[in-house]
């Protein structure tokens, strides 16, 4: 699923010329800011990928996949078209960029670069309330079997969970958020693989080593990112959270042949900036698209000529 949200705010005046900007954002995801000191893991290139697999991806029955699927090296794609709100990518290379940076961010997720994680005992998870910050798995897994997970915190809480083998979320247990806490800010760093039984309802980014499963009605609001195995869906749904729409910040005259747009964006997602003279046109024009891999983000525009009484920007995001 899709959402539009759009903001004006009025720019600079430069050379006698009042220029509006206009932010137009169809988002898929966004991360947040840090929380207590700990960031979120920088899932760089492949923070647009809902599913990410290395040998296949298979669904029979599945439901919806809200976000681009991937699959590196070339393989079965076995995840139909149909079944998805975003692009398919099959042995390209940007399919191949995101696996790499998913081996960076599972690595940076691990015990050896995040430390001192908090050991809650026999490796059940069910039935607790737990506060952000790191929890490590002494006995090598973590199950949700008993009873549901709560996660307590702030909008830039950050929670991740380690755990050497595996990962089990039973049937129809679920992860809840609370207190404001965001799914863009769970991380569950898996050594081997991951199990979403039947009816199971999971918040945050599972990144394993090997294989993720999704059984019939599993729900994962997040991602589903497998560094060598397959990801099998046969769930509901797998969505990624929707994050602000990209924000006009500045603007400026640079000099009597351009002008120069800032905004606030989510990196490593698809940038195309459009303007047009007038807010009634429908006659937008593709300026530039980029993919910015850091934000602000910023662009002259040579077309902004003194010739030009006034233009309005637009930016819009896509998987």
């Amino acid at each position: 699923m899709q959402t539009f949200s759009s903001s004006t705010h009025e720019g600079a005046e430069a050379n006698g010329i009042r220029w509006l900007l206009f932010a137009a954002g169809i988002v898929v995801l966004t991360q947040s800011a840090t929380a207590a000191g700990m960031k979120p893991i920088d899932l760089k290139s492949c923070a647009p990928f809902a599913i990410l697999a290395s040998t296949t991806t298979t669904s029979t029955g599945g439901g919806t996949v809200y976000g681009n699927v991937g699959l590196y090296p070339a393989g079965s794609q076995g995840i139909l078209p149909t079944q998805v709100e975003g692009l398919l990518h099959n042995g390209d290379p940007v399919a191949g960029q995101a696996r790499l940076d998913l081996s960076e961010a599972i690595i940076s997720a691990s015990p050896a670069q995040l430390p001192g994680g908090i050991d809650v005992g026999d490796g059940e998870l069910g039935g607790r309330n737990l506060v952000p910050g790191i929890y490590q798995s002494a006995s090598g897994a973590y199950d949700i079997a008993l009873a549901d997970l709560t996660l307590t915190g702030g909008s830039n809480d950050v929670w991740v969970f380690q755990m050497a083998s595996t990962l089990t979320v039973n049937v129809g247990r679920k992860v809840i958020l609370s207190g404001g806490a965001q799914t863009q800010n769970v991380f569950w760093q898996v050594g081997s693989s991951a199990t979403l039984d039947v009816s199971s309802e999971v918040k945050g980014t599972v990144m394993a080593y090997a294989s993720i499963t999704m059984n019939t009605r599993a729900r994962l609001d997040g991602r589903a990112l497998a560094q060598t195995g397959a990801v099998t869906f046969n769930g509901l749904y797998v969505r990624l959270s929707t994050p602000e729409a990209p924000v006009f910040t500045d603007i400026f005259r640079t000099n009597s042949a351009c002008a120069t747009v800032v905004l606030r964006t989510t990196p490593y997602y698809l940038l195309t900036l459009q303007a047009c003279p007038d807010l009634l046109s429908t006659n937008w024009m593709t300026i530039t698209t980029d993919t910015p891999i850091a934000s602000p983000w910023k662009y002259t525009d040579t077309t902004a000529t003194e010739a030009v009484p006034q233009r309005f920007y637009r930016a819009v995001i896509t998987p």
